[in-house]
């Protein structure tokens, strides 16, 4: 049995006066105790709402969702708001995107890691505030017992995310949500962070939802990578089988607008034409068709299945064909 079994997610927003929007459409994938799945994709593709779904962290009007999530065999989206609470930041713990949003920026970093030892493993302050300095150096902190009495704005960004890190690890979860932790963060320091969640999962066997719009950020992550887009699963890999042969022109476009260190001097980005706006409904063909330089008449009136291709799984009637160069005909 997966550690995580995701199954037909589907999230639904109600919009005053307009058609209700589905932001997650028939999402499923599993994460096996250990291992490190990324969903990738641009911003609007369902990233965030699929990890807020199984998070339970979703508002309760105004949208609905269906399907199943199950951890260790048990329906997350059954649970009471009582029983998601006991098991969120003891059983499955998430990294938000924004540190400074995170954090509240009235409370000490020391308190805000304590609380969460005391509620959920029932440590004492002593014990608690022991268990923080070293969760502190753990996640590279310098000084950490000095860290403790001090303020969110009184860190750098990649303090505050290496905190925000130390929180979410404090009670040893079996399952970590990471949804673009290094997005707001220099090279330098998001290269830290990345090399520092490899590290935490190597050593404790935590298993690893990775979130982001970069496939660079996953390539030395990831052991599976999920492309979305338009709220559905349209590639999942195993990530040398994603970077060697993309097979989905969508992830052909994605990767073709990462810079290259083999690339000639001056050579330009190719980045994917128009935006996540510029899509048809499912239920109509391709969501990625108007955007898709392969695109066939088909694609625009029959939406394709999600089926195995020998190298995963694809979602597309025209996928690129093996041989060609990334940054060609995208």
């Amino acid at each position: 049995m997966a550690l995580l079994e995701v199954r037909d997610l589907n999230v639904v927003f109600e919009r005053k006066g307009e058609r209700p929007f589905t932001a997650v459409n028939g999402v499923s994938f599993d994460v096996d105790p250990g291992q490190t799945v990324g969903l990738v994709g641009e911003s609007g593709c369902g990233k965030s709402v699929t990890s807020l779904a199984i998070m339970g962290l979703l508002a309760k009007r105004g949208n609905t969702v269906t399907g199943s999530v199950k951890f260790e065999g048990t329906d997350l989206l059954s649970l009471s708001d009582k029983e998601m609470g006991d098991r969120r930041g003891r059983d499955i713990a998430m990294v938000f995107q924004d540190p400074q949003s995170s954090l509240n920026p009235v409370i000490p970093i020391g308190l805000q890691i304590t609380e969460v030892l005391e509620r959920h493993r029932a440590m004492s302050r002593a014990q608690a505030k022991g268990e923080a300095i070293v969760l502190l150096d753990k996640v590279g902190i310098p000084d950490p017992a000095r860290r403790l009495s001090e303020y969110p704005h009184q860190l750098s960004g990649g303090m505050r995310q290496r905190a925000l890190i130390a929180i979410a690890l404090a009670c040893k979860p079996r399952l970590l949500i990471a949804d673009e932790p290094t997005t707001a963060l220099d090279v330098t320091i998001q290269a830290q962070i990345l090399a520092l969640l490899r590290e935490l999962v190597q050593d404790t066997g935590t298993a690893l939802i990775m979130i982001t719009h970069d496939l660079g950020v996953v390539a030395g992550l990831c052991d599976e990578v999920n492309v979305l887009y338009g709220g559905r699963i349209v590639e999942r890999a195993e990530r040398h089988a994603l970077f060697a042969e993309p097979r989905h022109p969508y992830t052909h476009g994605l990767l073709a607008s990462i810079p290259r260190l083999d690339a000639g001097r001056g050579e330009k980005l190719l980045p994917i034409k128009g935006s996540v706006a510029d899509n048809i409904p499912w239920d109509n063909g391709c969501a990625f068709a108007p955007r898709c330089p392969n695109a066939l008449e088909a694609c625009r009136k029959v939406s394709p299945e999600l089926t195995s291709d020998g190298n995963g799984m694809l979602r597309c009637h025209n996928p690129v064909v093996p041989e060609l160069k990334v940054g060609e005909g995208v």
